[in-house]
């Protein structure tokens, strides 16, 4: 099977189902920016695999759940409104980021100021995850047919998650959080 098509040389490609839209539509726009965030995901993967740190397991295991979570939301999004699903986001999946959140969060110094995105590369690569999430929340919010209102709830979360996540690994790594300096 080849990888190319040729069936998006127009610039239409397909949702699930089938259905042919622009390839600037709002949920391919959702879609991929959802796979955009993956990719950084990803990348902060790749460096934490390149540490020595003995707790790069267990955070490891649960970037790779989110990714795999995120690509299933990419396919909500990519599902036109009133065709099934063939897995919905539910609500145990808002409330496991919540916990990793909380357990993570106790962990860290209280914030006095704010954090510029700094530190380890893969903290780093967590905090570019984190605003490509935020530009997918603000598209799924432009889909006006949006089925499941988990998804808009579960990107908010999920960027809440990936900053928690960013500053746990440089607490871990000794990564360099940088205070926005305010006197510039």
């Amino acid at each position: 099977m080849r990888i190319y098509t040729r069936s998006g040389d127009k610039g239409k490609t397909s949702l699930i189902y089938g259905k042919r839209v622009n390839k600037n539509d709002i949920r391919v726009e959702a879609y991929g920016t959802c796979d955009e965030a993956n990719s950084s995901i990803g990348m902060a993967l790749s460096y934490l695999s390149q540490t020595n740190w003995d707790g790069k397991k267990s955070v490891m295991d649960a970037l790779h759940k989110v990714q795999t979570i995120l690509f299933h939301v990419g396919a909500e999004l990519a599902t036109p409104s009133g065709k099934e699903v063939a897995w919905k986001l539910k609500q145990e999946h808002i409330d496991d980021l919540e916990e990793q959140i909380d357990e993570w969060d106790a962990s860290l110094d209280e914030l006095k100021n704010f954090i510029l995105p700094s530190g380890h590369p893969a903290a780093a690569s967590l905090h570019v995850a984190r605003t490509i999430v935020r530009r997918a929340e603000r598209m799924a919010v432009a889909i006006e047919d949006l089925e499941n209102d988990l998804v808009l709830q579960y990107l908010n979360r999920l960027s809440d998650y990936l900053f928690v996540a960013a500053r746990f690994v440089n607490k871990e790594l000794n990564g360099e959080e940088l205070p926005l300096n305010t006197e510039v």
